[in-house]
C-alpha cells in the first residue's frame, strides 16, 4: 500500500573520524529518537560511521571490514522500523565506493554508489573512491526515493536521471564543509536544481571540526519549488522529524522546525570555536596554552579558546622582553581577567641573554637584526613547549592570514604549536571579529562578556621585538595589505587589476614576492580552521621551490 504521509528524521551529528563505536553510539541515539517520534526514515550524514573526510583511512582493509560490520549490526535495529539511510565506505567487486545503504526490516536492502566524486578545492575523493553508476531510485512503501550523495546534487546528471526514473523525493546525506559562501551556494545551486526537477529535497549535513575543515550542519529541506521548508541549526548538533504529505502528486512539507542559519561574523567566530574545540577534544587534550602578548591576535585566540572550551581550560602566558611595553603587560592581564583564565608572566630575558652570550663569539662584529628578534620569539616558543611537555596542554598559535601570507612570523617561534584558529582570517577581518565578539555574548559561548579590551583593538599592531617597532615599519597598512592579498590569493587576479584598485606597483610586486617565498614556512605551520574560499594548505597548494612570478603586460616579452 502506498503511503501518503512520510515522516523523515534528519540527524545532524558530529562524528569523530575513526571512532566507529562512538559514532555508532550517536547513530543509535538518533535512531531511538526517530523511533520514538514515529519517523518512517532516519537520515544520517555522509560517511557517518567512519567520519568525513577519512582520507586514506578508507584504504585500510581492516577499517572497511569494521565499517561493514557496524552497518550490519545497525541494520538489525530496523526490523521494526524506522528505515535508515546510512552512508559508509563500501568495498564491492574489489573497489571502494562512497555508498549509501538503505536499511529496513532488519537488513540492508539497497546500495547506492556515489556517482560524482569531487576532486577540487579541499576534496580529493577521486583518489580514494571509485565512481559509481548513475543511481536508480529505491522503492519504499510505494514511494520512489532518490538518494544522491552530496556532490551528486551539485553536478549535472544525477538529479534529472532520478527524476526521469520516477523519483518523487530526493534525500541526500552530505559532508559539506563551511566556507563563507556555503549557505548562498547551497540555496541557489540546489534550489535551482530542485526547481528544475520539481522534486523536494531533504539535505542532511554533518557538523564538527575535522583538522582544518569545519562542518556547519545547517541542514535543510526544500519544497518542489525550491523554497526552504525546514532548517536545522548551524554549528551544533540538531535533530528534527519533518512530516510530509502527498498532495496532487507532489510531496509537501506540513511540519518541520525552522532555525536561523548563521552567516557573517558570528558564523566565522563559531567556525573557529568549533574547529579549535573539536581539535582539542577529539585529540584528547584537557587544556590549551598560548602566549598572550597584549596584541589583538593572541587576545582573539584566547577569547575563541575560552568560548570553545571554557576559561578553566585556557592558560595564557605573558612572556615579556626588554622591548615589551608596559601597556602590553596591562592589556594582556586585563584580557585574561575578563576571560577568567589562568594567567602567568614568565620573562624571557634570562633565556635571551643566555643565547646572546652563547652566540657572542660567532656574532662578533655584527649588528642587531632579525636574528635577535627571532631569538626572542623562539625563546617564547621554548617556554610554551616546556609548559606543554611538563603539564600537558596543547600550544595554540595565533598568527593571522595576513602574517602567514607574507611570512611575517617566526618559524619555530610564534608559529610553534598544535593548532591555529585564526590561520585563515586576515588582520582587518580579525579586528571586525573582535568588535563583534565584544558586542555579542551568545549563551553557549563560554568566554564571558566583552573579553577583549578596547585598547588592544585600537592600538597600532607591533611584534615588540625591537625598540619602537610597528608592523607598519615592515608591511603596508593592513587595509592595503589585505586588499592586495585578497586579489592575489582568493581572487587570483592579474597584477594590473590589483594595481588598478589604487595600489602602488612596487608594493604589489613586493607582496607577491613575499607571498611566494613564504611557502616553506606555511608548509611547517600547524593546521587551522578554513573560513574563506581559499585557505593555505587544503585549497591553495603551491610548490615551495618556485621561481614563477606574475608580470605586468609592459614587462612581458
Amino acid at each position: 500500500m502506498t503511503q501518503t504521509t512520510l515522516k523523515i528524521a534528519s540527524a545532524q551529528l558530529n562524528p569523530c573520524v575513526g571512532d566507529l563505536s562512538g559514532n555508532m553510539a550517536k547513530a543509535r541515539e538518533a535512531f531511538a529518537r526517530a523511533k520514538a517520534g514515529g519517523a518512517d526514515i532516519l537520515v544520517l550524514p555522509e560517511q557517518f560511521v567512519i567520519g568525513y573526510p577519512a582520507e586514506d583511512l578508507v584504504l585500510k582493509p581492516a577499517a572497511l571490514e569494521d565499517c561493514k560490520r557496524e552497518a550490519e549490526k545497525f541494520a538489525y535495529l530496523t526490523k521494526d522500523g524506522p528505515a535508515v539511510i546510512y552512508n559508509l565506505p563500501w568495498l564491492q567487486d574489489g573497489k571502494i565506493y562512497n555508498a549509501a545503504l538503505f536499511m529496513r526490516g532488519g537488513k540492508i536492502t539497497d546500495v547506492r554508489l556515489k556517482h560524482h566524486l569531487p576532486n577540487y578545492g579541499v576534496f580529493d575523493e577521486a583518489r580514494i573512491f571509485a565512481r559509481g553508476p548513475l543511481p536508480e531510485p529505491i522503492e519504499f512503501n510505494g514511494i520512489s526515493i532518490g538518494i544522491p550523495i552530496c556532490e551528486d546534487l551539485w553536478q549535472p546528471g544525477v538529479a534529472d536521471h532520478l527524476a526521469g526514473l520516477g523519483a518523487e523525493i530526493l534525500i541526500s546525506p552530505n559532508g559539506s564543509p563551511w566556507r563563507r559562501t556555503a549557505l548562498v551556494e547551497r540555496s541557489t545551486t540546489l534550489g535551482e536544481k530542485v526547481f528544475n526537477e520539481g522534486l523536494p529535497l531533504i539535505y542532511v549535513n554533518q557538523i564538527g571540526g575535522q583538522d582544518e575543515l569545519v562542518f556547519d550542519g545547517s541542514s535543510f529541506s526544500m519544497a518542489a519549488d525550491g523554497t526552504i521548508v525546514q532548517s536545522l541549526k548551524s554549528f551544533v548538533e540538531d535533530f528534527d522529524i519533518a512530516t510530509w504529505e502527498k498532495k496532487d502528486g507532489i510531496w509537501v512539507c506540513m511540519e518541520a522546525k525552522r532555525e536561523a542559519h548563521l552567516s557573517g561574523l558570528e558564523a566565522d567566530w563559531r567556525a573557529m570555536c568549533l574547529g579549535l574545540g573539536d581539535y582539542v577534544n577529539k585529540n584528547g587534550f584537557k587544556q590549551v596554552v598560548l602566549g598572550l602578548s597584549g596584541g589583538v591576535d593572541s587576545a582573539a585566540v584566547a577569547a575563541i579558546a575560552a568560548d570553545a572550551l571554557g576559561p578553566e581550560r585556557v592558560w595564557c602566558v605573558m612572556m615579556p622582553s626588554r622591548y615589551t611595553a608596559g601597556e602590553s603587560l596591562g592589556d594582556a592581564e586585563d584580557c585574561a581577567k575578563r576571560i577568567g583564565c589562568r594567567y602567568d608572566v614568565i620573562a624571557i630575558k634570562p633565556a635571551f641573554d643566555a643565547f646572546t652570550e652563547m652566540l657572542a663569539p660567532m656574532f662578533e662584529g655584527t649588528e642587531f637584526d632579525t636574528t635577535e628578534e627571532n631569538m626572542q620569539s623562539r625563546s617564547r616558543a621554548l617556554t610554551l613547549m616546556a609548559i606543554s611537555n611538563k603539564f600537558g596542554p596543547m600550544v595554540v598559535t595565533t598568527g593571522n592570514k595576513s602574517e602567514m601570507a607574507v611570512g611575517y612570523a617566526t618559524l619555530y617561534g610564534d608559529m610553534c604549536g598544535g593548532y591555529n584558529p585564526v590561520k585563515d582570517i586576515y588582520k582587518t577581518e580579525l579586528f571586525a571579529l573582535c568588535r563583534w565578539r565584544n558586542e555579542n555574548t551568545p549563551a553557549d559561548l563560554l568566554g564571558g562578556d566583552y573579553p577583549i579590551p578596547d585598547n588592544i583593538i585600537t592600538k597600532p599592531p607591533s611584534a615588540e621585538l625591537r625598540d619602537d617597532q610597528k608592523d607598519s615599519d615592515s608591511l603596508p597598512e593592513y587595509d592595503v595589505l589585505d586588499d592586495i592579498l585578497l586579489g592575489l590569493i582568493e581572487q587570483d587576479l592579474p597584477l594590473e587589476v590589483i594595481i588598478a584598485r589604487g595600489h602602488d606597483v612596487a608594493t604589489v610586486k613586493r607582496i607577491q614576492h613575499l607571498l611566494y617565498i613564504a611557502e616553506y614556512k606555511r608548509r611547517q605551520a600547524p593546521p587551522g580552521v578554513k573560513i574563506g574560499s581559499k585557505n593555505f594548505g587544503r585549497d591553495r597548494r603551491y610548490p615551495i621551490t618556485n621561481r614563477y612570478r606574475d608580470k605586468l603586460p609592459s614587462e612581458e616579452n
